[in-house]
């Protein structure tokens, strides 16, 4: 069964950080695009940020350079590091695995078909 469970959320001041942690189970970890979405309160769920099997990235233009997303394949974790949060990052991050193996790190929602209950972030101004 896979399992995708997110840790790490939590309450920071803006211009704060924060890791976020996707630990998975129930499959090939290196063969599988991981995905970080997030789902602002009233707002569509958004692709935030991938890593593919290949250690291929994507970052969503309001995160670059601010959001690092890494692996550590030894423990199937995904990790999200997030600096100079602003208040607008506020939302449930979730984490999900591509229906397929072997893809490119690209965020197109509906084949990410497993994912984990979600973390909240809070960013206050």
């Amino acid at each position: 069964e896979v399992q995708l469970v997110e840790s790490g959320g939590g309450l920071v001041q803006a211009g704060g950080s924060l890791r976020l942690s996707c630990a998975a189970s129930g499959f090939t970890f290196d063969d599988y695009t991981i995905g970080w979405f997030r789902q602002a309160p009233g707002k569509e769920r958004k692709g935030v940020s991938c890593m593919s099997s290949r250690d291929g990235t994507y970052y969503e233009d309001s995160v670059k350079g601010r959001f690092t997303i890494s692996s550590d394949k030894a423990k199937n974790t995904v990790y999200l590091q997030m600096n100079s949060l602003k208040p607008e990052d506020t939302a449930v991050y979730y984490c999900a695995k591509h229906r397929r193996p072997f893809t490119t790190a690209q965020p197109q929602q509906p084949d990410f078909t497993s994912w984990g209950q979600g973390t909240q972030v809070t960013v206050s101004s």
